[in-house]
């Protein structure tokens, strides 16, 4: 029988020493043998937990943004919640991992390359979109179902949500000041009213801001 805490230790000391490499080089510049090294185990053993080094940075950036991710997927099964405030914390959730990842990633060294940075942003965005789309979509279809929100699509409308806040609060893809990105949140929020069917002003707690 695998020793689970065994092979979990080892896991996240993989993720450790690339993170730890992505502070001093960029992601193009490290091999999967100074992963290796930096973790302090096998090059081989590295390929026991992920195919390539593509796949420990999919790792790592899901680790990165875990808890509000995980926080933001629990909400679709609370039906008790109406879905207009269950929207508002799964964007928020949204937010949140998108303040850690500037946090994290906004300062990096100058060792860093802008296409480093952009490349990490991609994946970034990916991820969020991604993994937040079918609770986002869950819940629309549950106010659907309760008359509270009218839409054909509930599942396009969700992804259209969602990368528009990503790429607006991330910042980097089409960078914009405070005021640029709030105002086209505002907008978001304003379509989303319109597009559902709702009285003008029931979304504006959503309180988006850059």
């Amino acid at each position: 029988m695998p020793d689970t805490k065994k092979n979990e230790k080892k896991y996240n000391l993989i993720l450790d020493a690339l993170q730890q490499l992505l502070e001093e080089r960029t992601i193009q510049n490290i091999s999967v043998s100074e992963i290796a090294q930096k973790a302090g185990i096998g090059k081989g053993s590295i390929y026991y937990y992920f195919p390539s080094k593509e796949a420990i940075l999919d790792a790592l950036i899901e680790r990165s943004y875990e808890q509000p991710l995980s926080t933001a997927k629990n909400l679709a099964a609370q039906t008790d919640i109406s879905p207009f405030t269950r929207m508002a914390m799964l964007f928020q959730a949204c937010q949140n991992s998108s303040t850690a990842f500037i946090k994290q990633h906004g300062s990096s060294s100058d060792n860093a390359s802008a296409q480093d940075l952009a490349f990490l942003h991609q994946k970034y965005l990916a991820h969020v979109v991604s993994e937040l789309k079918p609770a986002l979509t869950e819940i629309i279809k549950q106010g659907i179902d309760s008359g509270d929100i009218q839409f054909g699509s509930p599942s396009a409308l969700a992804e259209i949500a969602l990368i528009v806040i990503a790429v607006k609060l991330d910042n980097s893809l089409i960078p914009s000041t405070h005021a640029e990105t709030a105002d086209t949140l505002q907008g978001l929020i304003s379509l989303l009213e319109k597009g559902t069917g709702v009285a003008p002003g029931t979304l504006s707690y959503l309180s988006l801001t850059p």
